[in-house]
């Protein structure tokens, strides 16, 4: 309804319609009747709220209504007559009546600066996620504009967020609506994903990590924004043909992955090959990310799919002993098994880079570069903790046999080639700070 209006009132809109929708607590005042030069229009976005509130100081929020949280705020209007026509087609009659003490803020001194018509918005699907929330949490420090695209559910997953200031929250199944009111992305960073690697639902996992890829690909190349999306170290299955992220179609179509997860991530790999090799539409800036053995804050929520830092973590702390998967591969010993361990923060460190370098699009490994045991990664938490090592081995899961990687490591030439230079985080360093800094801060131990 607002195509080709004014652009602030556009980014305005993203939110109004979803808020009214879902939660029904939006309430929208005349502008006429606001004084420019002292009042405006604040739009809170935190938790998902969308609540437009008119500046008096002889009223105050109710309790336990959204005019509690709209205490910071990411834009400022000025009053324009036909905002107000605006507002109630928005609205329509479902946000009319809903309370009874309508939540209206306290008085506020209001900034006189315009709204930008730049791009200035970040989507970061699987934003409450572990990888997801800590991308957020890196924008959010940068003072950006940051849209979260996720399920909270009844989980932990809000606490990834509980620290920052996000712009708001849509739910996957509201994305394609929001992104038709064509909000001004800067970049979208495709991080949700069936990150399971023992998920059996072949359609699920189609629909999730092929086909909405292709949609979210297919809107950046139209909307002109850049895309920066996860695969997975999963797709070089058992890494016996190397792990080189070679983006040419042959070099993609002789991996073969150990599980559903892994094929599916190959699967968009190589659609996007196909793109690319077809001539079809892109987006101007574009990377892949294969993420290797990621571990660091905000996983709590993952349960069996978190980091085996945190479940040894967890199991030293409860006095047992910290447990390890023996091995059923002759010639490697228990806890021989070796993967590439990589910081989280150094997996954010390289999305903002490539986000920031539009010349790097490509397909890029994301590691370490160095494959460490699993005996080397225990002996860190142990170390971290001041406690002497107990160790043992317990046989392995029947649905692991046969899909399990013994061997990961990231070729991480291609990266450093593009001009990524930040040096990656030790194995002992990264688990130390982990397990000192976030884990066992018990009453938060998120980021």
């Amino acid at each position: 309804m607002l195509e080709g209006g004014d652009p602030g009132l556009q980014r305005l809109g993203m939110f109004a319609g979803p808020a009214c929708h879902f939660h029904g607590c939006v309430e929208f005042f005349p502008l006429h009747q606001i004084q420019a030069a002292d009042h405006g229009l604040r739009l809170g976005f935190r938790h998902g709220l969308g609540l437009v509130a008119q500046a008096r100081q002889d009223r105050e929020g109710t309790p336990g209504h959204a005019g509690q949280v709209v205490h910071e705020f990411t834009a400022t209007a000025f009053a324009r007559h036909d905002v107000l026509h605006w507002a109630r087609s928005l609205a329509g009659p479902s946000c009319r009546g809903l309370y009874r003490q309508r939540p209206v803020l306290k008085g506020f001194a209001f900034q006189k600066a315009a709204l930008r018509n730049d791009r200035t918005m970040h989507i970061v699907t699987g934003g409450a996620g572990f990888i997801g929330s800590n991308l957020v949490a890196a924008l959010c420090a940068r003072g950006e504009e940051v849209v979260v695209v996720d399920h909270l559910r009844q989980g932990l997953k809000w606490r990834n967020l509980a620290k920052h200031n996000i712009a708001g929250i849509v739910t996957p199944e509201e994305l394609h609506a929001f992104l038709a009111r064509k909000p001004p992305v800067k970049a979208l960073f495709h991080m949700g994903a069936i990150s399971a690697t023992t998920e059996t639902d072949g359609d699920l996992v189609a629909a999730t990590n092929i086909a909405l890829p292709q949609r979210l690909w297919d809107w950046c190349a139209d909307a002109g924004v850049p895309f920066i999306y996860a695969s997975s170290a999963a797709t070089y299955g058992d890494g016996s043909l190397g792990f080189e992220d070679d983006m040419r179609p042959e070099a993609l179509a002789r991996l073969r992955p150990l599980n559903l997860y892994g094929w599916s991530k190959l699967a968009f790999d190589r659609r996007v090959a196909q793109m690319l090799a077809l001539g079809h539409k892109r987006p101007p800036h574009w990377a892949g990310l294969r993420f290797f053995n990621v571990y660091g804050p905000n996983e709590h929520h993952k349960d069996r799919m978190a980091s085996v830092v945190l479940h040894k973590f967890n199991q030293v702390m409860k006095g047992e002993a910290a447990t390890l998967f023996a091995s059923d591969r002759e010639g490697i010993a228990d806890g021989e098994q070796k993967r590439d361990f990589v910081h989280v923060r150094d997996c954010v460190a390289a999305m903002l880079w490539l986000a920031a370098n539009p010349q790097a699009s490509g397909l890029y490994n994301i590691g370490s570069g160095q494959a460490r045991t699993f005996l080397d990664l225990t002996r860190a938490i142990y170390e971290a903790l001041g406690r002497n090592a107990d160790i043992r081995f317990v046989p392995m899961p029947d649905d692991l046999k046969g899909k399990y990687q013994y061997f990961t490591e990231a070729r991480m030439d291609r990266l450093r080639a593009a001009g990524f230079t930040l040096p990656p985080t030790t194995l002992e360093d990264g688990v130390r700070s982990y397990v000192r800094d976030v884990l066992t801060n018990a009453e938060d131990p998120f980021a």
